[in-house]
């Protein structure tokens, strides 16, 4: 019996590490690609703000095709869902059935992704879901997953926390106040070994950048600590 086509929503951190490493373990799926929001103009993972080359070259470690999504700085949801939609439509044209998350907790988030999902016949998979985050934490290390920092939120994290290696000792030094996971957007990550990697990205780190993000509508702001990194030369 042939196995149900899936798309991989990936951001380049952990949690989405351990939730396509928990899918390709349970063999369910299969997991056609990668796809990813890339922000115009600066080429990096949105949020995360990861170069576009380190992207590129986890996908390649891993081995599955990636779909980038362009999408504006401070986009609309209208337009995020506009984008969205013409980058899955094709893929459920496809044959993909199903769309993978890393998300945990937010349950406002899981029933916005499956409702944008549904209007495309698409059903969304969530095999972190409501998992403790401490144990999750402790497999990410027990696993040989390897992660470097590489945004903090200063309402919860100082600097020195980013572009930290995420090892058991940075576990272990977080606030109580602060999920093990980051699940309540404490930090993101970049992943650059483990089992999902054919080998390793050489990364170097760059500098580190204090910005004051603010929403859309300048209703509110936030300060992050971003960590630069940069692909190895010889491995770009």
């Amino acid at each position: 019996m042939n196995k149900p086509k899936a798309i991989m929503n990936w951001s380049g951190g952990k949690d989405s590490a351990l939730a396509l490493h928990a899918v390709l373990q349970a063999d369910k799926y299969n997991v056609v690609g990668l796809l990813t929001t890339v922000t115009e103009g600066d080429g990096r993972i949105t949020m995360h703000h990861v170069r576009e080359e380190l992207l590129d070259q986890q996908a390649a470690a891993i081995g599955l095709p990636l779909v980038k999504v362009r999408i504006p700085t401070q986009a609309s949801m209208t337009a995020y869902d506009s984008l969205m939609r013409h980058h899955l439509a094709p893929l459920a044209a496809d044959g993909v059935t199903h769309a993978i998350f890393g998300d945990l907790f937010l349950a406002d988030l899981k029933t916005y992704r499956q409702q944008r999902l549904a209007e495309l016949n698409l059903t969304g998979v969530f095999p972190l879901w409501q998992q403790n985050t401490a144990e999750l934490a402790q497999q990410f290390v027990a696993q040989g997953f390897r992660a470097i920092t590489v945004c903090v939120n200063e309402k919860h994290l100082d600097q020195s926390f980013v572009g930290r290696e995420m090892d058991a000792a940075f576990f272990a030094s977080l606030p109580a106040s602060v999920d093990p996971c980051g699940e309540n957007g404490e930090y993101h990550s970049f992943v650059y070994d483990g089992p999902l990697f054919a080998h390793p990205i050489a990364v170097t780190p760059g500098g580190v950048e204090r910005r004051v993000l603010g929403a859309a509508n300048n209703t509110f702001d936030t300060a992050f600590w971003f960590a630069d990194l940069h692909a190895v030369p010889e491995f770009a």
